[in-house]
């Protein structure tokens, strides 16, 4: 089990009224499976994202991640668990603007301490994503699909036994997110990497092994995808 949610609660503290954001969360994941949460916006799926990541808290429950308990560690151990297992994709790219493509894939390599050979790899990879000539070129100027094929490269570059994509083609046109979405899988499928995948995209959804549905913060549907359109 690579990932575990056990009655997870997150609540924000307001002057008049408490918001529970996610009521009563349970589910688990298995190593190498592709999950897609879908639900209307406000629906709590980005930050059950954030939770199961260790880049929040929740109010009350238990996460573990990679075997360990993500939801009693310091910062410091969080931040270190994530060196090591975890990969980020996000909807607006997140790359650092003063450094160039290839900079940012090195990233995740740098931070684990494996500098040696870090710049061969991040090549390696920026090929595999069809950036092979933009090595030297900044966030600013690349297009959208380009600065998500980094975002993409640089997600694998450590390795990360899963991966957390937050809307990963919500930024993109349809052809361009199409592009990434088979880059997304297709890396997925090499490196043999758990993927966890918030989508309002139920096209994208489908192509999941399976999918829950939250609503009003609560999970109303785990199911399963028969026939997923990737394999």
């Amino acid at each position: 089990m690579i990932l575990e949610a056990k009655k997870i609660f997150k609540t924000y503290r307001g002057v008049n009224k408490d918001l529970t954001v996610l009521d009563d969360i349970n589910f688990q994941v298995t190593k190498g499976e592709i999950l897609a949460v879908v639900g209307p916006s406000g629906s709590g799926k980005t930050t059950l994202l954030g939770l199961c990541a260790g880049l929040d808290n929740p109010t009350s429950g238990i996460l573990n991640l990679a075997e360990e308990p993500i939801s009693t560690m310091t910062e410091n151990e969080k931040a270190e668990l994530r060196n090591r297992k975890v990969g980020f994709i996000f909807q607006n790219f997140q790359l650092l603007p003063t450094l160039t493509a290839l900079e940012n894939v090195m990233i995740p390599l740098e931070l684990q301490g494996r500098a040696k050979g870090a710049r061969e790899k991040a090549k390696d990879l920026l090929e595999r994503v069809g950036l092979g000539g933009r090595h030297h070129h900044y966030p600013s100027q690349l297009s959208g699909g380009e600065q998500q094929r980094v975002s993409l490269a640089r997600a694998f570059s450590n390795d990360p036994e899963i991966l957390f994509a937050d809307e990963p083609t919500g930024n993109l046109d349809e052809e361009t997110g199409q592009i990434v979405e088979d880059l997304l899988f297709e890396l997925n499928a090499e490196k043999q990497t758990t993927l966890v995948i918030v989508t309002h995209d139920l096209e994208l959804a489908n192509k999941t092994d399976r999918i829950i549905k939250l609503k009003g913060g609560k999970i109303i549907s785990d199911q399963s995808i028969i026939s997923p359109s990737i394999i």
